[in-house]
Order: C-alpha cells, then sequence, then structure tokens
C-alpha cells in the first residue's frame, strides 16, 4: 500500500530554503502584489533595470511561494514568470528555486517524470553555483550555506519522489545526503521532520523496527531545537507506531501528549489534529476490541467450569445398582419421572448446555460488526472512490491536495479494516454506507 501521510504540509515547509532569501507569503492577501506584477508589460521589462529585474523576479517567487498551497495553477505560472527572467539573466539561484517548485506541482499530481525532469533541471543550477556562478545581487558568487541550502532542499524532494514511486533505496540515499547538510549546518528543525517522514515511511512499509529508531532521532532533533510543533509531530509519530502495532496504552499515552499541543494550535494544525485524533480513536476501538473478546474468554471458561462441575456432581451423587456394578460404564440411573437416564446421556446434555451457553455469550460479546464512524469529508471521498476517482480527481472536487487525500484514504482503509480499495467499497456497501 502507497504510503499516504509522508508528504505532509510540515514536510514542504521543510524543503523550503533555510536561508529564506524572500518573504513567506503564505497566508497572506497575494492580491497587492498581483496588482503590482501585472503592471511589467513585456515591454516594460524588456526596458528595465537590473535593479527592477532583481525586484520583480523576488516578487514573481514570493507569488510562486504564496500560491504554492492554497492555488497551484497559479504558483507555477509565477514560478514561469520568475524562470524567464533568471534564466535569461543567467541567476541561476533564482533559477534552481523555479525550477523546484515547478517539479512540485508535477509532483502533486502524480506527474512523476515531469517532476524528475524539473528536479534534474534544478541540479544543473545548483552545479553551476558550487562551480562559482554568480549574479547581479551576489558578485562575488554563493556562500557554502548558501549552496547546501538549495542542495539540502532539493535532496528533500527528490527523496520524496523516490519515496512514492516505491523505490525505497533511492528515497533514503537522497534523505541521507539531505540529513547530512542538516547535521552539518545544525538545522534541527529541518532534521526532526526528516527523521519523523522516514518514521512513516518504514511505519507505512510494515518495517516497525527501523521506523521507531527513526521517531527517536526525530524527537531528539525536535528537543534539540526546542520547537514544541515538531515534538508534537514526534510523540504522533510514535502513537502511529504503537497504535499499528497493537500497543494501544502506550500509543494512547504518546497520542495524548501530541494533541496536548495540537489542540492549542487548532486553526494551525487542524489536518495533524484529525490524524492524531484518529490514531486515538483507532487504539480506543482495538482496546475495546481486546476487551470484549477477554470478557467472552472469560464468561466462556466460567460456563465451562460450573457445567464440568455439575456433571460432575450429578455422576458423584447418583445411588450405584447392581446393573452398575456388573456393568461398568453403562449403568443407568433413574430420570425424573422414572425414565432411565444413562451416564453417557448426561454428559451429552452437559455437553450441549455448555456449548450453547458459551455460543450465546460469544455471540453477545462479539455482536455484528460495528460500523465505522466516518466525518463528512471521509464520506465523501469515499463516495467518490466508489465512483472509481483517482486521488487527483478527488482532491480537484472537494479542495482538498492529493496528498491530503491519500491520507484520508488509508484511515479510511484502517476503519473499514480493508487491504485495498476493492475491499473497502465492499464493505462500506455491505455496511449500507453506500
Amino acid at each position: 500500500m502507497k504510503r499516504l501521510s509522508v508528504i505532509s504540509a510540515a514536510l514542504l515547509l521543510a524543503i523550503l530554503p533555510a536561508s529564506g532569501k524572500y518573504n513567506d507569503y503564505r497566508g497572506h492577501n497575494v492580491d497587492s502584489l498581483e496588482r503590482v506584477v501585472a503592471k511589467w508589460t513585456p515591454e516594460k521589462v524588456a526596458r528595465a533595470s537590473q535593479a527592477e529585474l532583481v525586484e520583480l523576479n523576488n516578487n514573481y517567487r514570493n507569488l510562486m511561494l504564496g500560491y504554492n498551497q492554497l492555488n497551484g495553477v497559479k504558483s507555477d505560472y509565477y514560478a514561469r514568470k520568475a524562470l524567464e527572467i533568471s534564466d535569461s539573466q543567467g541567476w541561476y539561484y533564482a533559477s534552481q528555486d523555479a525550477y523546484r517548485y515547478i517539479g512540485l506541482h508535477f509532483y502533486a499530481t502524480e506527474q512523476y517524470d515531469s517532476a524528475r525532469f524539473y528536479y534534474g533541471k534544478a541540479l544543473e543550477c545548483v552545479s553551476k553555483i558550487e562551480t562559482g556562478a554568480t549574479s547581479f545581487t551576489n558578485p562575488d558568487g554563493y556562500t557554502e550555506r548558501e549552496i547546501d541550502d538549495a542542495k539540502s532542499a532539493l535532496y528533500g524532494t527528490i527523496g520524496n519522489l523516490y519515496n512514492m514511486q516505491d523505490s525505497l533505496d533511492q528515497a533514503m540515499e537522497y534523505y541521507a545526503k539531505a540529513g547530512e547538510i542538516f547535521e552539518k549546518w545544525g538545522w534541527n528543525e529541518s532534521n526532526s521532520i526528516l527523521w519523523y517522514n522516514i518514521g512513516e515511511t518504514w511505519v507505512d512499509a510494515g518495517a516497525p523496527k527501523k521506523a521507531e529508531p527513526a521517531y527517536k532521532k526525530a524527537l531528539e532533533y525536535a528537543l534539540a531545537a526546542g520547537d514544541s510543533l515538531m515534538i508534537a509531530q514526534a510523540y504522533k509519530g510514535f502513537g502511529n507506531l504503537y497504535q499499528s502495532q497493537g500497543r494501544t496504552v502506550k500509543a494512547l499515552r504518546y497520542l495524548k501528549k501530541a494533541d496536548s499541543y495540537f489542540k492549542n494550535h487548532k486553526q494551525e494544525e487542524i489536518v495533524f489534529r484529525e490524524e492524531t485524533m484518529d490514531y486515538s480513536a483507532q487504539a480506543l476501538r482495538q482496546q475495546r476490541t481486546r476487551l470484549l473478546v477477554g470478557l467472552a474468554v472469560v464468561v466462556a471458561l466460567l460456563i465451562t467450569g460450573a457445567v464440568i462441575t455439575l456433571a460432575k456432581r450429578r455422576v458423584s451423587g447418583r445411588p450405584q445398582t447392581a446393573e452398575d456394578v456388573s456393568t461398568p460404564g453403562h449403568g443407568q440411573g433413574e430420570g425424573p419421572g422414572g425414565s432411565k437416564l444413562s451416564q453417557s446421556d448426561g454428559a451429552d446434555d452437559a455437553g450441549r448446555g455448555r456449548s450453547e451457553r458459551s455460543e450465546r455469550s460469544s455471540s453477545a460479546a462479539w455482536g455484528r460488526p460495528e460500523t465505522p464512524k466516518l466525518n463528512d469529508r471521509e464520506i465523501a471521498i469515499l463516495k467518490l472512490l466508489a465512483q472509481g476517482c483517482t486521488n487527483s480527481q478527488i482532491a480537484d472536487q472537494i479542495f482538498l491536495s492529493p496528498e491530503t487525500v491519500k491520507w484520508y484514504r488509508k484511515n479510511l482503509l484502517l476503519k473499514f479494516d480493508a487491504a485495498n480499495s476493492a475491499e473497502l467499497i465492499f464493505r462500506a456497501k455491505e455496511l449500507g454506507l453506500l
């Protein structure tokens, strides 16, 4: 099954350039900035000075970033507008940034070959920077930190690409390259998110022994950074890991720690809180199921013991007859109303009673399969899946990113205990949800 939550919003933030070459317009009103750049006609751009081109290029890149989570089409458009200027001027640092974002937009729509092409173009730009390319704003070239900044961002995105294509060895190779740079410069927040992502990857790949040390690394870097969001993310990762292993008590302990942060940041971290609460609900369902099974077993054992004790008392308390002595194992006693009752008949009756009572107890404990509790968004996604829609088609219809749709899809599979989408749809129909 595909990893569905590894490319979270937090990870996308982590792969932004750490050195902050331009303003972060995420969550801001970008209309005013659009009105500024709209005044630049092709003729005006052709007559612009170097300083004016630098400002315009930065504005385009600000819009590229500002629209990245809001409108992928517009973000891609402004990335290409920025690229027109930086490519013509030989500004390779600005170009690698724009190429990477264009690749991210193809990645978001699962066009992985196109994404790889633009990531490759970005790497070419970084190589030119590394060999001494300069720009109007950097006439002496770029510092080692700036170069490492660009390289680590690219390594992270390329690692994510291979991750989603199930090429885990290659993904881990690029994650390791990014991690070396993060370690070199002490970028603990970036390293925390990187190791959290690796932990999520191993959980989804069914390798909990590799996931646990990854989450430990994520928590260590988060604590070193003193970043509350990263710490909460690491706790959520542990909760996901232990819940997937059925270690519900330990899972709930970590999930409670994570939610203590997310519930105080409902607006900013709504997706992460929903994910944490879903993991908690799954762990609680597992606990309840185990309790019911344990209770059913105890009740069945008690009933069985009682039946056996009663049967022994009947046999030992019955008066012996001459026929009992002369025919061992075949003696008969008087039943109610003078009817004959053999030992074997009594044992059979006791066995039947025991079986029936055990069966009734088991049925009462288990009952019919529970219908999973779904929120409105999960119901909408379930219906679209039943119509045969892809992740991208669903994302377009309900205004989410494909990665968020994949995350919801994973949770639906877990809630219905389904191995794939076909089984998920079958069970939903069986329960009358479709």
